[in-house]
């Protein structure tokens, strides 16, 4: 059994509405998601209320609070749908008892764990080494449907500028 099947056989169903979060920054979350339909942000707040999006989760993904599911200590991020969505919730304990019993099961932990890790070093060189213009290009060239459904709100709490420096950007 891979392991989007033990999840799909061991997990439960949840559908989240547009808006709905399905965790908290601050809160307690012993699961990880699978994403089967939807889009969602992961975002932090500051203690102002300033929001910034960490990243957009598509289906197909794999998400949750490692921090809350493994280290048992609050989530430092929000996970919001941004638009309706499916997702199948299972223990995180679940798996990582999993991953003990079946080397194939590990295996596929471990490149879900390269790949958030490559994209996490890949979102830190941009955020510190490039301009907003090559944030936002790059953003565009890589993610183009991803980029029609989101608001100029959302992708410019993603670059780390406000709306009005996306749209000069844009208009450039």
């Amino acid at each position: 059994m891979d392991l989007q099947k033990f999840i799909e056989v061991n997990g439960t169903l949840v559908q989240i509405k547009k808006g709905e979060l399905v965790f908290a920054q601050g809160e307690l979350c012993d699961y990880v998601y699978l994403v089967k339909t939807g889009l969602l942000k992961a975002f932090y707040l500051t203690e102002n209320g300033k929001e910034t999006i960490k990243s957009f989760i598509q289906s197909g993904t794999i998400i949750g609070s490692l921090n809350a599911a493994h280290c048992q200590i609050p989530s430092t991020f929000s996970l919001e749908a941004l638009e309706g969505c499916i997702l199948i919730q299972v223990p995180f304990r679940a798996l990582l008892a999993l991953s003990k019993e079946s080397i194939s099961i590990s295996q596929e932990l471990i490149q879900i764990l390269l790949s958030l890790s490559l994209k996490k070093e890949r979102r830190e060189f941009e955020l510190l080494t490039l301009s907003a213009t090559q944030r936002f290009e790059n953003l565009c060239s890589a993610e183009p449907d991803l980029v029609k459904k989101l608001t100029q709100n959302d992708i410019a709490k993603y670059l780390g500028i406000t709306p009005v420096a996306l749209s000069r950007i844009k208009n450039k």
